[in-house]
């Protein structure tokens, strides 16, 4: 399974390219699954169904499931978040694995930049940044950088840069 990922600041469009990218690719027949970091608490329960209710009197894992999807819960706990092998290592295998934030992982990613934003740029420091999406040219900049607008050239270097596509079509 190939990984590469999608790294920026707060609001410069990373969900938005994501969405746009997995269209893109996903149309070229290529396989597709999703991983997204988030540094805010969340819940995909709902207090007072009977899975919230497993989750609040202890249980470690609690799986949902139905004939259209399955989720599994995993409570932390008192445990720190996992690494992010650990959670690639529970995705089924696919073609390719997206993955959203966990910008300090050493995956090959590309930074969604947006100088309007005001915010330092993450690749100088960042080395698994290996192009960047923008919204504006960037002068100077040693890295490819690509059209933040054109999600099929952004698919098509991201496929390529992982081996998945070659100059003349999908690699078997």
């Amino acid at each position: 399974m190939k990984v590469f990922g999608l790294a920026g600041s707060s609001n410069s469009g990373k969900t938005t390219l994501m969405v746009g990218l997995l269209a893109a690719i996903v149309a070229r027949g290529v396989r597709v699954s999703t991983m997204k970091h988030t540094h805010h608490a969340f819940d995909v329960d709902k207090p007072g169904k009977d899975s919230w209710r497993h989750r609040e009197a202890g249980a470690s894992e609690v799986m949902i499931a139905s004939s259209g999807r399955w989720a599994l819960l995993h409570e932390n706990r008192d445990e720190p978040e996992p690494p992010i092998a650990d959670l690639i290592a529970r995705m089924t295998p696919v073609d390719l694995l997206l993955i959203e934030g966990f910008k300090a992982y050493a995956h090959d990613k590309l930074e969604v930049y947006r100088p309007s934003l005001g915010r330092e740029p993450l690749w100088p420091g960042i080395p698994s940044i290996v192009a960047i999406a923008s919204d504006e040219a960037l002068p100077g900049v040693t890295l490819p950088v690509l059209d933040l607008g054109n999600h099929e050239a952004i698919a098509a270097f991201i496929l390529r840069h992982t081996g998945i596509l070659s100059h003349t079509g999908l690699i078997p």
